[in-house]
């Protein structure tokens, strides 16, 4: 089998968002084509996101309105890990203190857990943009007392046009000072995410990829995972970063455009 000969038997996509289908506000020109002949030859998908905040059906939303294909099924967030993560030591009837926006509220009452800030099971950190003192203080608090902590991504910053702003790594920084704990992380670059994304597609790990353009996040997550990986070099990282990486891609593309050619 040739060095890329492995793609074209390959039933599952697990694809990364910012940086591998659209740069900040702008598509990259063949993501739309690259989701239509995924549909189109028969392939699985879901969009693997560590963004936090948003619920699955406003991400589908922004991808349709960039002109790719897109579901609310196609959607996994960190947001959805960290429920199936509570699910899975518990679930139901379990309590939570949420340093999060709207995607992770959700997320967790979706599974039946109940958010409060009193005497919670966990403490659930992601992005926040009205994070607080307050907050900060009731998640130390909380994690003294035994709560256990989890953060959804380690994103220490996030690209805008105003520049590099706080990510959820930023407050997990600041969680982890106050309380001295470290957090269990549902998002890439952790195994988890991409365990529980390949169960949920229901393949083998064979027959999964990664696709990203992040040697730290995506690449790493899917090495982790013992998925292999493909690096598209149109976003974050590139081919000089390959060398002294922690987990090194499978394959490197230049483009989808490249991907759907040699996985054909």
């Amino acid at each position: 089998m040739s060095d890329t000969a492995w793609l074209q038997e390959t039933e599952a996509f697990l694809i990364d968002l910012d940086g591998t289908l659209y740069r900040g506000k702008d598509v990259i020109p063949d993501a739309p084509a690259f989701i239509r002949w995924l549909e189109a030859t028969g392939r699985k998908y879901l969009y693997v996101t560590n963004n936090s905040s948003r619920r699955p059906e406003q991400v589908a939303e922004h991808l349709r309105a960039l002109g790719i294909p897109a579901e609310t099924e196609h959607v996994f967030t960190s947001s959805m890990v960290a429920a199936q993560y509570i699910k899975e030591h518990g679930g139901a009837g379990k309590k939570a203190f949420v340093i999060g926006e709207e995607g992770l509220r959700d997320a967790l009452t979706d599974v039946g857990i109940e958010l409060t800030d009193q005497h919670p099971d966990y403490v659930v950190q992601g992005i926040d943009r009205s994070f607080s003192y307050d907050k900060l203080k009731t998640a130390s608090l909380s994690i003294q007392a035994g709560a256990v902590y989890l953060a959804t991504n380690v994103d220490k910053a996030l690209p805008t046009e105003q520049g590099l702003l706080p990510g959820a790594g930023s407050l997990l920084a600041a969680v982890k000072t106050a309380s001295g704990a470290d957090p269990v992380v549902m998002g890439k670059p952790e195994a988890r995410m991409i365990d529980y994304a390949v169960e949920l597609l229901g393949v083998a790990k064979e027959r999964a990829v990664v696709v990203g353009d992040n040697l730290e996040t995506d690449i790493l997550a899917g090495v982790n995972a013992g998925v292999r990986t493909v690096l598209v070099l149109s976003g974050f990282s590139k081919q000089e970063h390959v060398g002294a990486a922690e987990g090194k891609p499978t394959v490197i593309v230049d483009s989808l455009t490249d991907l759907m050619r040699v996985a054909e």
